[in-house]
Parts: structure tokens; C-alpha cells; sequence
């Protein structure tokens, strides 16, 4: 069954296809996101007064959606500052350092240290708790300090944040999009997560292996980074409550991921859970790091999550913005006035392309990934995740099936480019804390990624 295509249809497609051209230079996409809307509003109200309020009220509609995910993420964020200041962190993976022996070992550990971690803290605060206590060692036997980039880089921001399967902040955005629920994407993407994440580290690891017995790496004289921790914040804490703490805290987010599990919480009542959770360990700690002082340093550290959390999601705001307008959000924003009988501008879309467009499950496949890649290439990852899930929804209406499997693989191809390990900028928080040029991360992230993408999107294909 056919549908009407209005003009509100081909300015929506016209500014999909300007903020890829925009991405794929590498421009930002934020004006043009918000010059969407303006001309969305302006054709759907026709009324400049009601365009300007439109463009405000897309921008409260879409902070409504991703507020909990900003939350969660800030909180976490000033949790992770009092372990590295008190040095918690620091106890909580010593015992993994004596199983370091060989450079095979340090790399396999760090990463899969680093995937667990980041799955609660995400990857950049766990860059933090891991890097200035594994480096050193890994160094010490053997691994080059590009190798341990490459480890914390590709278990973190490569499978860690495409799953993000505790927190829940990439499901939250692509779903939302894709107008299907966070549990089909995340079921969808266990597969494809570990698909890519096996593949791409093997591969990583064997170049890696290959490299530093041809001598083309070295490992590095270097001064390891310290993690800011000077010696009045080390003895915040005594030893006996440093290490009761490193046993509490993960004790107590691993009953959270039981409770998820047993309760079948998923979505914003699993993200309250783990944001609770961290809430109570910020106050608790820092209520004991800093006894008298630990009124007004709890509100420090929480504004130091917050300043992290709204400069990670400002520029995402807007261009979730647009894209929620693609979907439910227009008739909440702008009214149903304009798109009467319409199911939502995406899904209009895929019904009209379903009808003209002969289309498989191999094309739709490389078409998302190909998205995906593309809106990472501006280096934020989440910025573009949105339009995967639109594009997914409109794929998956036109086939009739594989909303979910190509929303996560979307989702996937995104992250892995643009959210920390392809894009130089992206790379800043490995690179940093191991004193690597982000450049040459990329470089030696770049094959084994591609190949990743690769085999991922061919499974996807099986998958739809």
C-alpha cells in the first residue's frame, strides 16, 4: 500500500542527505541539524513565531529523552574522579597485575579488564583507573605502550561503548530512532558486538605480535603519566578502607547486574539502578576520604560529572533533535496537524521506498554499516547513531523485517569508528594516558577495524 510523500518528506530527506555530505567531510553537523528543524517547522506550522518555539521545544523534547542517559553518565563520571583521587582504583586492579607475565598476556588482560570496566564506568573515566596502574607493568614485560593504547582502545570504545550493555545510553539513542524498544537492539546486538569485538582484537593482536618481532615495535623508555593523584590525596584513605572499598564497589554493581537479570529491568529502570548505585558510592566515599570537608566535596564532584556529562551530549542534543522528528517526536513537538494519517515521517519513508525500490537484506546491510561508518567519521560516535536507527527503520519497514539487527549493526559501525577508534580525536583518552600519538593509533587500529566491519556486516546479512 502506497502513502502520500508531502514536502515535509523531501526537506526531512534533502537535510538526511546534507548532514552525511557533512560528516563525511568532517564538518560539524549541529547548524545544519538546527536549520533542519527551523525548515521543518516553518513547513509544518508555516508560522516563523511557531518555527523558533519549534527549533526550543525539539531541543527540550530531545534532553527529555536522553535526560536519565546525561544523568547516569555524570554521576558515573564523579564516581570515577573520588576512586582516582582516594586511589581506590588503584587497589581494585593490583591483583590483576601479578597474572601479567608475557606481552600476550598484557594485552588480552588489559582489554578484557578495560571491556568489564567500561561496561559501568564507560570507556574514557576507566582509561583513568586502569591506565597509570597496567601500564607500567605491561611495559615491563614486554608490551609497547601503542599496544596497550591499542587494548584499552578496542575493548573499550570498540565492544565495550557499540554493546554498552549495562548503561545503556547507545541502545537508548538508536531505539528511540528506530522506534523499537532497548531490548530488541540489545538482544539483537550480542551477536554482532562480539562478532566484530572477536574478530577485530585477533586481528589487532596478530600485527601486533608480527610488528614487534620484526623489531618495527620497540618497547618505549618512557615516563608512565601518573593519574593525578598527589600524596595528600593518597592518604585520604587508610589501606584497610581502600581495599574494603575496592570489594564493595564491584560487589555492588555485580548485584546490580543480578538484580537486572532477576527483576528483568532493562532500559531507564536498569540505568536508574546503576546511577543509584554510584550515587551512594560517591557519598559513601567521599563522606570517608574527607570527613568534615565531605558536604561540600560531594557537590564538587558531582559538578565535575555534570560539566563532563552536558560537554559530552551538547552537541548531540541538537541533532537528536532533528531526528526525533523523524518519528513520534514531530507530532509532539509540532502537532499531528501537518501529517495527518501519517505513521511518522521515517516510516513513511520506508513504505514509499518499499514500493519502488527493490531492496534485499545485503543491500540493507552494507547501507548501515556504510552510515554507521560515515556519521562516525566527526568523531563522537553517538552523534550519529540516531540516523542509523532512522535509516534501519526505514530499511527494516521496507523488507518487512531486521529493525533490530540493523539498528545494533548501525549502531556498531558507529561507534566503532567514530567513538574512540578510528577517528585521531576520538583516541585522546587512550593515547593520552599512554603517551602515544593518536595519529598513529588510528593507523594501527585502521585494518583489523575494516576487517571487523567487515565480517560483522556479512553475519548481519544471516541474521535480518
Amino acid at each position: 500500500m502506497g502513502v502520500e510523500l508531502t514536502a515535509l518528506h523531501g526537506i526531512y530527506v534533502v537535510f538526511i542527505l546534507i548532514i552525511i555530505g557533512f560528516m563525511v567531510i568532517r564538518r560539524d553537523t549541529t547548524l545544519i541539524c538546527i536549520a533542519g528543524i527551523f525548515t521543518l517547522a516553518l513547513a509544518a506550522t508555516g508560522s516563523i513565531s511557531g518555527s523558533v518555539s519549534g527549533v526550543f521545544n525539539s531541543f527540550i523534547f530531545a534532553i527529555t529523552e536522553l535526560l536519565s542517559t546525561i544523568l547516569v553518565i555524570s554521576i558515573i563520571v564523579a564516581m570515577s574522579r573520588v576512586l582516582t583521587i582516594t586511589g581506590i582504583n588503584d587497589v581494585m586492579i593490583s591483583p590483576f597485575t601479578k597474572w601479567i607475565r608475557t606481552p600476550g598476556l598484557a594485552y588480552w588482560i588489559i582489554g578484557i579488564l578495560m571491556m568489564l570496566i567500561s561496561w559501568f564506568f564507560w570507556p574514557s573515566p576507566a582509561v583513568a583507573l586502569l591506565g597509570a596502574v597496567l601500564l607500567p607493568v605491561a611495559i615491563r614485560v614486554g608490551l609497547p605502550a601503542l599496544g596497550v593504547a591499542m587494548a584499552m582502545n578496542l575493548f573499550g570504545h570498540g565492544i565495550a561503548l557499540s554493546g554498552d550493555f549495562i548503561i545503556q545510553a547507545a541502545p537508548k539513542l538508536t531505539a528511540d530512532a528506530a522506534g523499537i524498544s532497548v531490548g530488541e537492539v540489545i538482544s539483537a546486538s550480542v551477536p554482532l558486538v562480539f562478532t566484530m569485538g572477536i574478530v577485530t582484537t585477533v586481528t589487532a593482536f596478530y600485527f601486533l605480535k608480527r610488528d614487534i618481532k620484526l623489531k618495527k615495535l620497540s618497547v618505549e623508555s618512557m615516563v608512565v603519566p601518573t593519574n593525578g593523584t598527589d600524596s595528600n590525596e593518597a592518604t585520604l584513605l587508610t589501606k584497610t578502607q581502600k581495599t574494603f572499598f575496592s570489594i564493595l564497589i564491584p560487589s555492588a554493581f555485580t548485584l546490580d547486574v543480578i538484580a537486572m537479570y532477576l527483576l528483568k529491568l532493562q532500559g531507564g529502570d536498569a540505568t536508574a539502578l546503576i546511577g543509584g548505585t554510584s550515587v551512594f558510592i560517591l557519598i559513601l566515599i567521599t563522606l570517608s576520604a574527607h570527613g568534615n570537608k565531605g558536604l561540600e566535596k560531594t557537590t564538587s564532584y558531582l559538578i565535575e560529572g555534570f560539566q563532563f556529562g552536558f560537554k559530552v551530549f551538547g552537541p548531540v542534543i541538537p541533532i537528536a533533535a532533528f531526528f526525533y522528528l523523524g518519528d513520534s517526536g514531530f507530532f509532539k513537538i509540532l502537532g499531528e496537524d501537518a501529517l495527518q494519517g501519517s505513521q511518522g515521517i521515517v516510516n513513511d519513508l520506508g513504505i514509499a521506498l518499499a514500493n519502488i525500490v527493490p531492496l534485499n537484506k545485503e543491500v540493507a546491510a552494507v547501507t548501515l554499516t556504510s552510515i554507521g561508518a560515515i556519521t562516525g567519521l566527526d568523531g563522537s560516535g553517538f552523534s550519529g547513531i540516531s540516523l542509523a536507527g532512522s535509516v534501519s527503520n526505514l530499511f527494516a519497514t521496507a523488507l518487512g523485517a531486521g529493525a533490530a539487527t540493523l539498528t545494533a549493526l548501525g549502531q556498531i559501525a558507529a561507534i566503532w569508528v567514530g567513538g574512540g577508534t578510528l577517528v585521531p580525536w576520538a583516541l585522546i583518552p587512550a593515547a593520552a594516558i599512554c603517551n602515544v600519538d593518536p595519529f598513529e593509533l588510528a593507523r594501527r587500529n585502521l585494518l583489523p577495524v575494516t576487517i571487523g566491519l567487515v565480517v560483522t556486516t556479512i553475519v548481519a546479512m544471516f541474521l535480518i
